[in-house]
């Protein structure tokens, strides 16, 4: 089975204080724009809807309401909470980790640590996703504040020619797309919210 990143460049405590906030107007903006999304995935997840799971709009309703979450079907509210993030934030380009398989997070994260980059990985991925959300398998979710992005590509500039040189050339260009992202957090003072499925 293969896995794949979607990252957003996002305002963090923006998508964060969407959960519970009851704002029916960004549900309902969601939900337009999403329209045609969401009934994809309901068709994608049918089963699992037949089987007690919200339809994702329900699972929009129910993280914006902050609540109430049925964790044998927490699936449905991670990827409500990333239609908020892709809502509110901007797609990053993220060839290097779609599709990936096995341990390449784990790859990436070593190749982070030969070069002395210790503020932000990858594996940060297998984190839970923000309270009251119930966590679950897929989607995955892990963030970077600006501020690690910052001490991140510090990290990254003190790490010499030769240092890099020593690392895998597809590890190299991965954490190189990384770096990217981290300019981009920099440059727009935001966050980055990564999710895996």
């Amino acid at each position: 089975m293969s896995y794949g990143l979607s990252v957003y460049l996002v305002d963090l405590a923006l998508v964060r204080g969407a959960i519970g906030s009851g704002d029916v107007k960004l549900r309902r903006m969601i939900g337009g724009r999403f329209k045609q999304k969401m009934a994809q995935a309901d068709e994608w997840f049918e089963d699992q809807i037949q089987d007690g799971a919200p339809p994702r709009y329900e699972a929009l309703r129910a993280v914006i309401e902050g609540g109430p979450f049925d964790k044998n079907f927490a699936f449905q509210y991670g990827y409500a909470y990333q239609m908020i993030c892709e809502f509110h934030g901007r797609y990053l380009f993220n060839n290097h980790f779609s599709p990936f398989r096995g341990a390449w997070l784990e790859e990436v994260d070593k190749g982070f640590e030969q070069l002395g980059v210790k503020a932000v990985g990858v594996k940060a991925v297998y984190d839970t996703p923000p309270a009251p959300i119930p966590s679950s398998d897929l989607p995955c979710y892990g963030e970077w504040t600006v501020e690690a992005c910052r001490e991140g590509l510090a990290q990254w500039a003190a790490s010499p020619p030769e240092q890099r040189d020593e690392v895998d050339d597809e590890v190299l260009a991965a954490i190189e797309s990384c770096v990217d992202w981290m300019r981009e957090a920099d440059a727009h003072d935001r966050g980055i919210a990564i999710f895996m499925a």
